[in-house]
This record gives structure tokens, sequence and C-alpha cells, in this order.
């Protein structure tokens, strides 16, 4: 059995005051700049965060496993990682594989008609090597990515009729098969919106939520936030304008990846309450 992750960032049983704001985030492009993959242009806003005992939750794409030597690393607390697009929440402390699924999908997906299995190609069909390949991961990074809990993306080789029936009987054992920008991910249904409440209610019920992204996969989660902060990035794929922006409720930064988090947090903590969590 795995060790529990991020267990080191754990809420202290001795902390009385009730955050009154936690921060939800994504990792490339977001927090991690975009060539580099260094956080630190956010040191400033994640030492804030951490001094003031304010939570901050990671959510990514990533395997639990890609991400929790990061969560580690950074100089605050981290109760929950939400992985795999939201496919699965990892709780400090706990059990990384006492909800995993992976096996019950793996088992929905293999027990397909053969017409309609063979022509998806998944991470665990590929394997470390494969993966490595698909994506251009190095081979390590690659092989954490292989290690699936929750979901299974791939590509699909077949025809579009093909891929609608195939989509089609998922659907009936359960699992949603959602297009990205590049793989067809397979999962039971839920995303990085659907976690947003769900550990915001049980970390800090009543808190002020705000969430930042820069990819089309984080409108859900920028959407379900109090404030939501979309990160410039030039170099990925951009988000249109979304409903939240006329009213503010969503703002862009000017500044991209992790200078752009430095700033929006930084300013967010001045405006819920700059005496009490500055100082």
């Amino acid at each position: 059995m795995e060790k529990p992750l991020v267990s080191r960032q754990m809420f202290k049983e001795s902390d009385t005051l009730q955050p009154n704001l936690i921060v939800f985030s994504d990792l490339d492009g977001t927090l991690l700049d975009h060539q580099t993959y260094a956080f630190s242009a956010a040191q400033s806003a994640l030492e804030c965060l951490g001094k003031k005992n304010l939570p901050l939750v990671l959510a990514s794409s990533k395997t639990s496993h890609e991400m929790q030597g990061l969560a580690q690393d950074l100089p605050l607390r981290v109760p929950a990682l939400i992985v795999e697009n939201g496919a699965g929440v990892i709780w400090a402390g706990e059990d990384a594989q006492a909800e995993a699924r992976h096996p019950a999908l793996m088992a929905v997906l293999n027990a397909l008609p053969p017409a309609l299995r063979a022509p998806f190609e998944g991470f665990t069909d590929w394997g470390p090597e494969g993966v490595a390949r698909e994506t251009g991961l190095p081979r390590a990074q690659a092989a954490l990515a292989a290690r699936r809990a929750f979901s299974e993306p791939g590509l699909w080789r077949g025809d579009a009729a093909t891929r609608a029936a195939f989509i089609e009987a998922l659907a009936e054992g359960g699992v949603t098969a959602r297009q990205g920008g590049r793989f067809l991910t397979l999962s039971f249904g839920a995303d990085k919106a659907d976690r947003v409440r769900e550990v915001a209610d049980r970390i800090a019920p009543g808190a002020h939520v705000m969430a930042l992204g820069d990819a089309p996969n984080d409108i859900g989660m920028l959407e379900a936030a109090d404030t939501g902060i979309i990160i410039a990035n030039p170099q990925g794929a951009q988000i249109d304008t979304l409903a939240g922006e006329s009213t503010g409720r969503i703002r862009r930064s000017t500044r991209p990846g992790p200078e752009g988090w430095n700033e929006a947090v930084l300013d967010m903590i001045d405006t819920l309450a700059p005496a009490k969590l500055r100082d």
C-alpha cells in the first residue's frame, strides 16, 4: 500500500481560525511557468497564503504521482489535490489508493465488443514508453503520467460512426468520454468544476473561493468559483470571453503564468482583509 500523499501539508488540529479564502489553482501555465515549470515568480503570494494559514488546492490534469512532489515543495499546506482533470481528489493524510477507480474504469472499457474497444488506445495500453512517445514527456515523467488512478486518456483511431457507438456503450457503464486538446479521456464523469465546491465545503465552508487557470479545461472551475482569474498564456489555447467577465466575477491577468498568479492572489488577499491577512 502506498503512503498517503502530501501528509506533511495537513491542517493542524490546533488551527482554530476559519479561513476566509481558499485558492484553487491549475498548474502548467498558471502557477508554473510555461517554459521552466518553476513557481518562483509566485513565491511572495505563496508565502503570504502560508503565513496566514489560507489553503491552496492544486487542480490539474496530472496524476497524483506527478503532483505530490510539487505539493511538498510549496511553502504552504496543500490539503487536497484535484487530479486527472477532476476525476479524483487526493486528501492530505489519506491513502491515495483507497478511492482509486481506474480498475473499475478499465473493466468497463475492456468489456466492450472488440470492434469498439480496438480503435481506442489508452495510456494503459501504451505503458510508460508509449506515453513518452505520444506525449513527448521524458521517460521518468511519462512513467508517473501512466500511473492512472481515476481516468484513462488515449487516442481514437477509428471512424466517427464507431466513435459515437463507443461513447454510447461506455455511457451505459457509467463512463464519460471527454475530448481534450489531443486526448479523449475516459472517467466516471466528475471534472474540476464538480470538485471545487466539494473540496471547499470540506475545508472551509463559507470561505471565498478563488480559482486560477489558463486553458479551456479550466473554464468550469473558473465559473464555479466566487472569483475566477484567467491567467494570460500567449503560448497556449485561448479562453473566449466568459459570461462572468461582464460583472467582474471573472477577470484576466495582464501578466502570464506565476507572475500573473502572484499579482492576482495578493490583490485578492488585500481585497478581502488587508490588515488581517497581510500583516
